[in-house]
């Protein structure tokens, strides 16, 4: 077949290809042209899951008349004047290739007015050519409607889903977006049927009612604020531990404004929760990242979805930082039998002790306590309360089943999962030790370990870690190894058993990224108390004592819930005293 050039309509089809993946891509493009024409208030309605009718109606600054049909010819923008002005890219659109885009797969309307002018123009497109224009009657702002998206491409048809799917892909979109942009307010109509509406007000909260509803946005935890002299500032609100999704949808980033997908970043949240979540759970985010303009570059990706930032590790740092440090200063316990979760009141955060602590400490004291109003509508969200992540004081009364010790509060009753607990426990003390000081039982006679070929891998991928924490293993050919030396943690036990039901812990969870955290938390797992071994008094009133002064002692390190929280408040409703 010779070379030869293509008809001009089936270099658009082509190009509109790489913009309009679906219908939701049309919703994503008209809202960033409304938002960045200013809107205040964006209306968007779809039928049919988008193939029937997308409108996106908005007050923004309008388009000239005379500009309109310029508008839908390619690489036409208002945004950029300058190749220099690819490097400061402040507007979500700047390519001039969404309209045309849009009118190259679907047939589209539009009618706008300026602030200036007395009356709107109307444009008519079908295959991208314009069929019908003039005056018409409009308020101030901007109205596209696409009709029969995809219709003359059959071959794009055939690989969107449902129409009920591609509505939900839709709704994702201007979700993510009411999220963002708080001070809009957008309003959602699927089918007629009204699907999301959000005040506008500027309170990221209350856009995160709308959104996820009461028991979320209540519970959500704001960012410290940003430290002066920061590279990127970040800002959001991230969800508790306890408050989790099964996957990573619902972790919404913006950079400068512009929602993003981003590996990279989004493995700096998932990280900034480590040993908080257990596996194959995730945690809900709104965060924005603001850097400088010269420092990300935007085009990068055919849809914008992707950019590129010029110092990427500092971002993913200081993302995880912030996010931590909320959550460090404000996770609270999980409330029993609610979804959502309750602040618990304590002290300002003590540094973990490197000893044991010793025994006989009195538990009757006063401690400030911190109320948090729970919602009580479904019309507005509480206002967010500091939450603190120190425990109040605790007496403990009892132990059910040989694994639960029940313990008293200030706040009411708490139920303690005593392995979970002793795991959190000696999790912190490991690694509150310097490296090369952990403390170590040597043998008289080394022990022979013969290990499967899962656990030789572990074995030889952790064994710097494995050191660090008091582990001395020498090769004695084979698989077998000599394990000279373990750690006091393991006293009383088969040491080379031990050794090798750790290194299976190791060999099948993955667990934290760094190999010390991960050692740290196998071995504390394997030390820990277990459930069924019955506790006397003194001993539930040593692991109370030290569980509060651990510094997250909310979860074991694999993310398990230490205790449930059951209010004073729930315990006289259930047996009808209010």
């Amino acid at each position: 077949m010779p070379i030869q050039r293509l008809a001009p309509d089936l270099v658009a089809k082509i190009a509109a290809g790489e913009v309009i993946e679906r219908p939701a891509s049309v919703v994503k493009e008209l809202l960033e042209n409304a938002l960045d024409a200013g809107a205040t208030q964006v209306g968007i309605e779809v039928t049919q899951g988008g193939l029937g009718l997308i409108r996106v109606r908005d007050n923004g600054c309008g388009i000239p008349r005379d500009e309109l049909s310029l508008a839908f010819e390619r690489h036409a923008t208002s945004k950029l004047l300058s190749e220099s002005d690819l490097t400061q890219v402040a507007s979500l659109g700047f390519r001039g290739e969404a309209l045309p885009s849009i009118a190259a797969v679907a047939d589209v309307e539009i009618v706008s007015r300026p602030a200036e002018a007395s009356g709107g123009a109307y444009l008519k497109l079908q295959n991208g050519a314009v069929v019908a224009s003039g005056p018409r009657g409009a308020p101030l702002g901007t109205t596209v409607t696409a009709r029969g998206l995809f219709r003359r491409q059959s071959a794009r048809l055939k690989f969107l889903r449902s129409p009920s799917s591609e509505a939900g892909h839709i709704a994702a979109v201007v979700s993510h977006y009411a999220l963002a942009y708080a001070e809009v307010a957008f309003t959602l109509r699927l089918d007629g049927r009204l699907s999301l509406q959000t005040p506008g007000s500027g309170d990221p909260r209350e856009a995160m009612l709308a959104v996820y509803g009461v028991p979320v946005a209540s519970a959500m935890l704001p960012l410290p604020n940003s430290e002066g002299d920061e590279y990127a500032n970040v800002s959001g609100l991230v969800s508790p531990p306890g408050l989790t999704r099964a996957n990573r949808t619902y972790i919404s980033l913006f950079i400068n404004r512009r929602w993003v997908r981003s590996r990279t970043l989004t493995f700096a949240v998932e990280e900034a929760y480590r040993g908080l979540l257990m596996s194959g759970r995730f945690p809900i985010a709104v965060l924005e990242i603001m850097v400088p303009p010269e420092e990300i570059d935007v085009n990068v990706h055919p849809t914008k979805a992707e950019v590129r930032l010029r110092r990427e590790r500092e971002v993913f740092a200081i993302l995880q930082r912030r996010v931590r440090r909320a959550l460090i200063d404000q996770a609270p316990a999980p409330q029993g039998g609610a979804a959502a979760w309750t602040a618990v009141p304590g002290a300002a955060p003590r540094p973990v002790p490197t000893v044991p602590p010793t025994h006989g400490r009195h538990l009757a004291s006063s401690r400030p306590t911190d109320r948090r109003a729970t919602p009580t509508g479904a019309s507005e969200p509480p206002e967010a309360a500091p939450l603190l992540s120190r425990l109040p004081l605790l007496r403990a009364v009892g132990q059910v089943g040989a694994t639960y010790v029940v313990a008293e509060g200030p706040e009411g009753m708490y139920l303690i999962d005593q392995h979970a607990a002793h795991e959190r426990i000696l999790y912190e003390r490991l690694l509150s030790k310097p490296a090369g000081q952990a403390e170590v039982q040597g043998f008289l006679q080394p022990v022979p370990v013969d290990l499967a070929p899962h656990q030789e891998q572990a074995l030889r991928a952790l064994a710097e870690a494995l050191t660090e924490q008091g582990f001395s293993v020498e090769p004695f050919g084979g698989r077998t190894y000599l394990l000279r030396a373990a750690p006091v943690l393991l006293s009383g036990q088969d040491a080379g058993r031990a050794l090798g039901e750790l290194l299976d812990i190791l060999a099948r969870e993955d667990g934290p990224a760094d190999p010390r955290e991960r050692v740290a938390a196998s071995l504390a797992c394997h030390a820990a108390i277990r459930a069924g071994q019955t506790l006397n008094q003194e001993e539930m009133r040593e692991l109370v004592k030290q569980l509060e002064e651990t510094q997250m002692p909310h979860t074991c390190p694999h993310g398990r819930p230490t205790m449930i929280h059951l209010s004073a408040d729930a315990l006289a409703k259930e047996f009808k005293r209010r």
